[in-house]
């Protein structure tokens, strides 16, 4: 069976990639012509160059693929090309990877073209299936809990914005990888869409001392008042200066984003790992690359 993946040199994908030729599937990779393939270069892919913006070049690759496996974000509004080319190519199977942060109380600018993207997909006609994970972590390109175990292994305390009590789900990039995985493999999940996430869901501030204990510490939590950093770094949002960290990211560390996966569980047999072995296994990988390059603690 042929697998056209979109999206597959992206953080997701150098994780799917191996696992479906592991598992005697075809892999034909759509990448754009500057993109780094070198994280999959020794493995037997058949490559594909174009752009999602370009119709004709995504339905040239898609010819001969049984089905569409699509990493890439629904959040920049190419998923109409996507759904008419996979019709001209002739596929009829299509899994799409969303996002939980749909389901955002907050007026997120990508929120409207995620909606429709899902409700295009539903219409389309395609054997499609939707997986929506929550955030999703695992690597050195995990810009996330990569970010936030580097700043704890040689910080003494991290500041808080809000009380850190609202609930966290996230979901390690291997599980996401396997969801796809079983999804290829089970007719039970065509035609449905399905939430993603870790084992359990906990506290921010459960989250933090998860990963220091990872990595063989105890750090100091500094909870500060969430709506005056917001209103601060909208202020600055509007003076177009850059920084770190933007207000949207501090509202939604203050909703809860806890999911649950039981129809995935039940449909396609998806078993999460907990976030207590995901960030070990993260932070056991940040030890290693510390310990080879003893100069540069972050490991570039």
């Amino acid at each position: 069976m042929k697998i056209l993946v979109t999206g597959g040199t992206g953080f997701t994908g150098s994780r799917l990639i191996p696992l479906l030729l592991k598992n005697g599937f075809q892999v034909r990779a759509f990448a754009r012509p500057t993109s780094d393939r070198s994280p999959l270069s020794a493995l037997e892919v058949e490559w594909t160059t174009g752009d999602l913006s370009n119709a004709e070049s995504l339905t040239a690759a898609l010819r001969g693929a049984d089905a569409l496996v699509n990493l890439a974000s629904l959040g920049f509004g190419h998923a109409e090309s996507i759904l008419r080319s996979a019709k001209e190519a002739g596929v009829r199977r299509g899994i799409f990877i969303g996002t939980t942060a749909i389901f955002t109380q907050l007026n997120a600018s990508s929120k409207a073209i995620r909606l429709a993207a899902e409700e295009a997909i539903r219409a389309s006609g395609l054997d499609y299936t939707i997986l929506r994970p929550t955030m999703i972590y695992g690597g050195p390109r995990d810009r996330n809990m990569w970010r936030l175990i580097r700043f704890l292994r040689y910080s003494p305390g991290i500041p808080i914005f809000g009380d850190g009590e609202s609930l966290q789900q996230p979901i390690f990039v291997d599980d996401v990888a396997q969801a796809v995985l079983l999804v290829l493999q089970n007719k039970n999940a065509v035609g449905k869409s399905y939430n993603i996430a870790g084992k359990d869901p906990l506290t921010y501030n459960q989250v933090i001392d998860a990963a220091a204990s990872a990595l063989g510490k105890r750090v100091w939590k500094l909870h500060l008042p969430y709506m005056p950093v917001v209103r601060s770094l909208q202020f600055a949002e509007r003076m177009k200066l850059r920084l770190p960290v933007k207000a949207e990211q501090v509202l939604r560390l203050n909703e809860d984003k806890s999911f649950a996966y039981e129809e995935a569980q039940k449909d396609f047999g998806f078993t999460p790992r907990s976030f207590e072995e995901g960030i070990g296994l993260e932070a056991e990988n940040l030890k290693r690359k510390v310990f080879r390059s003893p100069h540069n603690a972050d490991g570039g």
